[in-house]
């Protein structure tokens, strides 16, 4: 799946496509605007792909102290960018794995 694919099946009404991961999965949940069912998706992983989306999710909300928690158990530096722009990272990265 690429990118925009991807962006595109936001778009599209229905469900996130079966295929992908939990991390992927959460955001596009995100991506469709439902922070809490993402937030979910990620929140007992532990995997560093899931730490890191779930840093994201936290940044997003706000709570940066949580996020930055996230960052550090997805060995990461917090970012510092825009949320749009650290979506589209992490979508990229994460689709680039599968």
């Amino acid at each position: 799946m690429t990118f925009d694919d991807f962006r595109a099946s936001i778009a599209a009404d229905g469900e996130p496509p079966a295929a992908l991961s939990a991390p992927l999965r959460a955001l596009w949940l995100d991506g469709k605007g439902d922070w809490a069912a993402a937030h979910g998706t990620v929140d007992d992983l532990e995997t560093k792909a899931a730490a890191r989306v779930h840093a994201y999710i936290h940044r997003k909300e706000g709570d940066l102290d949580n996020a930055r928690y996230w960052y550090r158990r997805a060995g990461a530096q917090p970012a510092t960018g825009s949320l749009e722009s650290e979506w589209a990272e992490l979508v990229r990265a994460l689709l680039a794995r599968e």
